[in-house]
């Protein structure tokens, strides 16, 4: 991909084809960054997709911990269903959802984006940052208890510090979860100046040529690049442990 993005038209249309471009050019990423939409469309997929990402890990923070921390009848039941909710491939889900969003009124706004967005990674979510929850040493939740620590203060205090790296994690992986859609996006957004860039991408072409290979691999590269960064900047706390902080707590 990033290959063909530095190709110009005539060494990509060449019957013989090269591997290594001859003659390296930005061009395709002139014209992908100018193209009609592209602006637009990345603005709305930053926007979607980091609301959508911030609510699915807060909520699924508070819910890993009441699942995990605290007892409480249907417990088990509940964390039975989220898995199965997992479980479930999002295409199934796809009809039902816009049913719902179009008898309320949801069906092609920002919201209901959100929050399908939000139904698509929250089950993910709780599911793995349980995990996080679960390793932490019951004995220092009871330790908090004797000092005369509350509910919330167990929490925000003592958990909450310790499944950082969890909640970090957890954040990459239902970013590029949100990030990467298509079909919903697709399928529940009807104006073309709603779309989000993988949308956008799979429809790119130019007046001139028709289908730009070079622009849209120039596009593919930039649409990637927010994932890679962003990967770059919270690699160091993806391998932190939970147990050693909690014991250096």
């Amino acid at each position: 991909m990033v290959n063909t993005a530095f190709k110009p038209r005539s060494e990509l249309m060449s019957p013989v084809p090269k591997f290594w471009p001859e003659n390296p050019t930005v061009d395709n990423f002139v014209v992908a960054v100018t193209q009609t939409g592209f602006l637009r469309n990345l603005a709305n997929s930053a926007i979607v997709v980091i609301i959508a990402v911030v609510c699915a890990i807060l909520l699924g923070l508070l819910a890993a911990a009441a699942l995990s921390v605290f007892r409480f009848r249907s417990r088990r039941s509940i964390l039975v269903a989220i898995l199965v909710i997992q479980m479930l491939p999002a295409t199934s889900l796809l009809i039902p959802q816009f049913l719902i969003f179009n008898s309320v009124g949801l069906l092609g706004t920002y919201v209901g984006l959100i929050l399908a967005y939000i139904s698509l990674t929250l089950p993910f979510a709780i599911w793995v940052m349980r995990g996080f929850f679960v390793a932490i040493p019951a004995e220092v939740g009871e330790a908090a208890q004797i000092d005369g620590a509350s509910s919330w203060q167990m929490l925000t205090r003592i958990y909450f510090p310790l499944v950082a790296p969890g909640v970090i994690s957890t954040s990459v992986f239902a970013f590029i979860t949100a990030w990467n859609d298509y079909l919903i996006a697709y399928t529940f957004m009807k104006d073309q100046a709603m779309y989000t860039l993988p949308v956008w991408l799979a429809t790119f072409s130019t007046p001139t040529h028709g289908t730009d290979f070079g622009g849209q691999m120039a596009a593919s590269v930039l649409f990637a690049l927010p994932v890679v960064v962003f990967f770059m900047l919270v690699q160091r706390r993806l391998v932190s442990g939970i147990t050693a902080g909690s014991v250096k707590g």
